[in-house]
């Protein structure tokens, strides 16, 4: 038998649950733990370049300056860069499909997140678009705090 044929194997399906606890590091904590207890979004800042970076990262790209303690306070409103909308359901996925998956820059930031965003048709989502954070009434702290984004007024 070579190494990859398997049939002439029987399988079984089964399930592994491993549990497991993540460690969102200093930065990963300070920025969930300020978007849990003060609904802000924080990114942090290049005092060499300028560049305002969302999420929060400890050293700059471009400089290479450690940049871990130049918190800023971000804007709540963005833009939408890019964006993909989800049509295949999955029993993992976050929200029943369709929905739209953006990279959205937020106003102060250089870099973009993605999150989802709601309360517009996917076919009618543009890039370019103004929206805005909606926060979740609770949550575990996750970039889930953030419970979507829709269309700014």
């Amino acid at each position: 038998m070579q190494k990859d044929d398997f049939s002439n194997s029987y399988v079984v399906e089964g399930k592994l649950a491993l549990p497991y606890t993540y460690f969102a590091g200093r930065l990963g904590s300070t920025f969930l733990t300020t978007l849990r207890d003060q609904a802000r979004i924080m990114g942090v800042r290049c005092d060499k370049c300028g560049k305002v970076f969302l999420p929060p990262r400890q050293t700059c790209e471009r400089c290479l300056e450690d940049i871990r303690d130049k918190w800023v306070a971000l804007e709540s409103t963005g833009v939408v860069v890019n964006f993909t909308v989800v049509r295949q359901q999955d029993k993992h996925l976050p929200r029943k499909t369709p929905y739209v998956l953006g990279m959205i820059k937020l106003d102060g930031a250089d870099t973009p997140i993605v999150h989802i965003i709601e309360g517009v048709d996917p076919d009618k989502i543009s890039e370019g678009m103004r929206v805005k954070a909606i926060f979740a009434p609770e949550s575990e702290p996750s970039i889930l705090l953030i419970n979507h984004f829709e269309p700014a007024a």
